[in-house]
């Protein structure tokens, strides 16, 4: 724990959080093909595990159809491999150094269950944002208690602490929305 306070550097700490829960949706499937879907997926290359974007161009030639174009040829059953294996319940299609992959149109059911992922990851970039909030708070009674910062100091900039996390929060509620939106949409 530092011995300042940086409400600027708590508030950017409780965007990484915004920013990776992002991230996570974006892996979600909505029924539409996303170049984003595939982010996630990690290829075994060249000995070591590397994004599925460092070893191939993804395009989206249409609404439900991914185009991987691998550049090495060797590494084109790695990639399909890699991803067949994942959770995205996806099958590619070979055809020499690209991978063609249909987006089937998603069931009630697969919906509901993306959408608790989706909550799942939402409910772990809250906690990332309340775990920020206590480190600020710690370090505001820390401050407090080492006489270095007066009580009104303190109890305003746990205010301000407190009103950053509620923005923050409503971020993240609101990308849950609009995620969820996106996958229940037919």
């Amino acid at each position: 724990m530092s011995d300042t306070f940086d409400l600027a550097d708590l508030k950017r700490r409780m965007q990484g959080a915004v920013t990776t829960l992002r991230h996570e949706l974006g892996g979600l499937r909505t029924g539409r093909a996303t170049a984003s879907l595939l982010e996630p997926i990690n290829v075994v290359a060249y000995g070591q595990s590397m994004p599925i974007n460092q070893v191939a161009t993804i395009s989206v030639p249409e609404a439900r159809m991914l185009s991987v174009q691998v550049w090495d040829k060797g590494m084109v059953s790695a990639v399909e491999k890699a991803i067949r294996e994942s959770s995205l319940g996806l099958s590619p299609t070979v055809e020499g150094m690209v991978l063609r992959i249909r987006i089937p149109e998603l069931n009630e059911q697969r919906r509901k269950e993306m959408v608790k992922v989706a909550h799942r990851y939402t409910e772990e970039a809250k906690v990332s944002v309340r775990h920020v909030r206590r480190d600020g708070i710690d370090t505001l009674k820390k401050l407090l208690k080492d006489k270095s910062i007066s009580e009104d100091d303190e109890k305003r900039h746990a205010v301000d602490v407190q009103k950053a996390t509620d923005q923050v929060i409503g971020d993240i509620d609101q990308t849950l929305s609009i995620k969820e939106q996106e996958i229940m949409q037919i």
